[in-house]
């Protein structure tokens, strides 16, 4: 690879799309694997031919027929014990189209392993585990099977010039948890966070920002980024007792107090103003489902709506989400309310340790724990975020929230003018090791420990005090915070993110293509990439067809919407 083509990996900046990868790299181990099992079933199968006419010839049929049932048993036999060893790999590189057959019982055993468990306790469904019970891997004493593996370059398709998944490579579930921190990560110059109440201030009703975020002034912003041992700032719910209790986005006692009882991992998602369908999760492993929590929260119209509509709900649980109610928001639109669980939930898991934050419009195709050995444990980092497929630079990002009507022109335009004011330029790679100051914020995996809550609760301020568009705003709060303390996110590639969430359509949009006649296209289906086998549906013929192409087009052929790949459509 030239040194221009390298840096341009090392940017992410797209040569070219991800289409169909292969499950394995360096060569298609898995369907080499698999080949040579069929070539190796197919010539016993020969043999056994072979075998029973030469016995036929000799008359004993009796005796033959015995023979020819013990070999079958025993080609049988190594069969089995040759796919078990298989699916007992401790590593699995993931295509997103394959995550819910191929790597099914690699990635995700049915049976708990011993690195889970102490002494020969084994079981398929795990309950919580003491501390003191694990084992626990050092990556310094941890020869990691994910060691060389690295993103293959994109395929090039003139057809499809759209984002799509890349292979990720991930560990097993159990070396996951094994390879969990038993500590919390230092937390860079702050130790002591603590946050401002009602009762400490006095609100200045003339700044910006919401009573919701306590109206902070620009010498009170600007005065947070002062990073010192221990700081107090604003973070949201500034009323009342505590996060959820009379501060506006209120939540009942009882799921108050089972959410402080969540210790470990908690993944959360939202939906406000009933903007999207419930997503399950799917490939969680039992152990995932015993130890991590899962939280969607609700209002009353969202509620309303998954009461009447699925099947799952039952005691405000549809599926593993546990759903909360939220009561008197803080804000009418519902994207910016959104903004509080997604930036604030160390105010509302006071008691966690990690967190996954996954945008209601995202299906969640991978265990959460893989997740956190991946972006987090292994980096030795402690907040990751994926940047923008195609955007780098604010400014570029402003305009096409702007042409999209994301938010109001006039606000975007004030919000950018400020920045630039402060000193924002646009993005080069000259800004390396930055990697874009663009994310696409619809995950994020972090470590709650001081620092991390202090980037989301400054980060919150910004959405609270300008518009609701955080992609605005994260760059300024992370290059304010890495020029005084030399912390920031990690940012990892979009096709990775796209590797294990799936993406919908809002709700509104999708009854209106079902309301239509129109079939959504699968952001499940085989990638458009894919070769069509004989007999399968045909992709729908280019807008100016030959005119020999139109004399062989049949009146009775079907025109099918295109695939749509796995993460796209609105941001």
């Amino acid at each position: 690879m030239s040194g221009g083509s390298a840096a341009a990996a090392g940017l992410g900046l797209r040569s070219g799309s991800y289409g169909s990868l292969p499950a394995a790299v360096g060569g298609s181990g898995g369907a080499r694997k698999a080949g040579a099992r069929g070539w190796a079933l197919r010539g016993e199968k020969e043999r056994l031919q072979l075998l029973h006419r030469a016995l036929r010839l000799v008359g004993r049929r009796r005796a033959g027929v015995l023979l020819l049932l013990a070999v079958a048993s025993a080609a049988v036999f190594c069969s089995l014990f040759a796919v078990v060893k298989d699916d007992s790999s401790s590593i699995s590189i993931v295509n997103n189209y394959e995550v819910p057959n191929a790597i099914q019982k690699s990635v995700y055993p049915s049976t708990t392993r011993p690195l889970m468990m102490s002494g020969n306790q084994y079981s398929s469904v795990v309950n919580k585990i003491e501390l003191p019970n694990r084992i626990h891997l050092s990556y310094a004493n941890f020869t990691h099977p994910c060691e060389s593996f690295s993103v293959p370059p994109a395929l090039v398709d003139k057809k499809r010039t759209g984002p799509r998944p890349c292979p990720v490579c991930y560990v097993s579930v159990d070396q996951a948890f094994a390879l969990m921190p038993l500590e919390a990560s230092p937390s860079h110059v702050l130790k002591n966070l603590n946050y401002i109440s009602e009762d400490g201030i006095i609100a200045n009703l003339s700044s910006q920002g919401s009573g919701f975020g306590g109206h902070p002034s620009l010498e009170q912003r600007n005065k947070s980024f002062d990073i010192s041992e221990s700081m107090t700032v604003h973070c949201g719910f500034v009323r009342g007792k505590k996060p959820g209790q009379g501060t506006g986005f209120d939540i009942k006692d009882d799921d108050l107090l089972e959410m402080e009882q969540c210790r470990e991992l908690v993944v959360a998602s939202a939906i406000f103003g009933n903007y999207d369908m419930i997503q399950h999760p799917r490939n969680i492993s039992e152990f995932s489902k015993a130890n991590a929590c899962f939280y969607m929260f609700v209002d009353e119209e969202t509620e309303a709506y998954v009461k009447n509509s699925s099947s799952l709900y039952n005691n405000n649980k549809v599926g593993l989400w546990r759903l909360v109610v939220v009561r008197n928001l803080p804000y009418e639109d519902p994207r910016r309310t959104g903004k509080i669980p997604k930036l604030l939930l160390h105010r509302l898991f006071p008691n966690v340790r990690f967190s996954v934050w996954i945008d209601a419009k995202l299906e969640l195709v991978a265990d959460p724990y893989l997740l956190l050995e991946r972006f987090l444990w292994r980096k030795n980092a402690t907040f990751a975020i994926s940047r923008h497929y195609k955007r780098f630079d604010v400014f570029e990002e402003a305009e096409a929230n702007k042409a999209a009507g994301k938010y109001d022109n006039a606000s975007i335009d004030y919000q950018i003018e400020f920045y630039r004011n402060e000193g924002l330029s646009h993005y080069s790679p000259a800004k390396f090791p930055i990697t874009s100051d663009v994310p696409e914020g619809c995950v994020i995996i972090r470590e709650h420990i001081p620092i991390t809550n202090l980037f989301t609760c400054l980060w919150f301020n910004e959405v609270d005090r300008f518009t609701s568009r955080d992609q605005i705003s994260f760059s300024t709060v992370r290059d304010k915070i890495r020029a005084r303390v030399g912390w920031m996110p990690e940012m990892f590639l979009d096709c990775e993110r796209r590797n294990f969430v799936v993406q919908a359509y809002h709700r509104e949009l999708l009854e209106q293509m079902i309301a239509s006649g129109r079939r959504p296209p699968s952001t499940t289906d085989a990638p458009p990439s894919r070769k069509l086998r004989p007999g399968s549906r045909k992709a729908p013929p280019s807008k100016k067809p030959s005119v020999k192409r139109k004399k062989e087009k049949s009146s009775s052929r079907r025109r099918v919407p295109k695939p749509v790949a796995a993460g796209m459509g609105a941001m």
